[in-house]
């Protein structure tokens, strides 16, 4: 998800220092006028706060998906997707890859599925074009939101500093990746979650949304307590919402793929 302006430009030090092209200091894009996020010292989407130390991931492993999943896109077809509006997926379909159509192209906008899931493990692998273009939030400008509402953010975070709570991986607004796990623009990238739904009483919550994830097999949230449904500019709060919803892919203009995409529903009697 990126912001329509920027209201704080800085210089910072990407903090772990070996002294790599990633990390020396570059100019980071944030905010200083947003509220400030529960117990901590930063804004929500500050670009003073500590860049992510830099992993080099090893090497890619497509994953083969288990005997229970619920393959949602397997590089055939998209009959598993609809458009928000519930009319079939007008994204691409092209070299085993759905992709985000290009701005002004007809059958634009996010990606539902059809079905919907309350906890579950997810896997899947996207792309961020080969060709870099601009610069921060809007260079490969993805995201995947569980349950419709909580983003995991997607972008070419690859030599491209930007607020910590906005770059790949990170919990949208909230919560940086523990590492900044980025392959090149171009090379094949893998999610791999696990996500516990939130539990509401009486119209109010009553258990977070729990969250793990990988990227590119390197542990990036490590069983995070959200704060509530993804926003920009604003700390991501609760409103009681049905025990199921959809993964959705967003549209932001950026000719993301992606492929693999698999999803295991988990089951009360898995966690005796």
């Amino acid at each position: 998800m990126a912001p329509c302006r920027w209201a704080l430009w800085g210089f910072i030090a990407l903090a772990g220092a070996p002294a790599s092209a990633q990390e020396r200091p570059q100019k980071a894009i944030g905010y200083s006028d947003t509220p400030m996020l529960p117990g901590t010292r930063w804004h929500v989407h500050d670009g003073q706060r500590p860049q992510p130390r830099v992993v080099e991931p090893g090497a890619f492993r497509a994953a083969v998906p288990p005997s229970d999943a619920v393959v949602l896109f397997d590089g055939r077809d998209l009959s598993a997707w609809r458009s928000e509006s519930g009319a079939p997926s007008g994204w691409v379909l092209a070299d085993g890859a759905m992709i985000v159509p290009a701005r002004g192209v007809p059958g634009g906008g996010d990606a539902f599925t059809r079905q919907e899931f309350g906890d579950f493990q997810l896997h899947l692998e996207w792309a961020t074009p080969e060709t870099p273009v601009g610069d921060g939030q809007e260079r490969g400008n993805s995201g995947v939101y569980l349950m419709g509402l909580y983003e995991l953010q997607v972008l070419d975070s690859y030599q491209n500093p930007t607020y910590p709570d906005g770059q790949a991986g990170a919990i949208y607004g909230q919560f940086p990746p523990l590492v900044n796990a980025s392959r090149k623009p171009g090379e094949w990238q893998s999610y791999d979650v696990t996500f516990t739904a939130p539990r509401f009483a009486d119209g109010k919550v009553v258990s977070p949304a729990y969250l793990t994830a990988f990227q590119n097999g390197v542990l990036i949230q490590d069983h995070v307590a959200l704060l509530g449904a993804t926003g920009h500019r604003v700390v991501g709060t609760y409103k009681p919402h049905p025990a199921q919803g959809p993964l959705r892919l967003q549209d932001h203009g950026n000719p993301v793929r992606y492929r693999n995409v698999w999803i295991r529903p988990l089951r009360s009697d898995d966690r005796s």
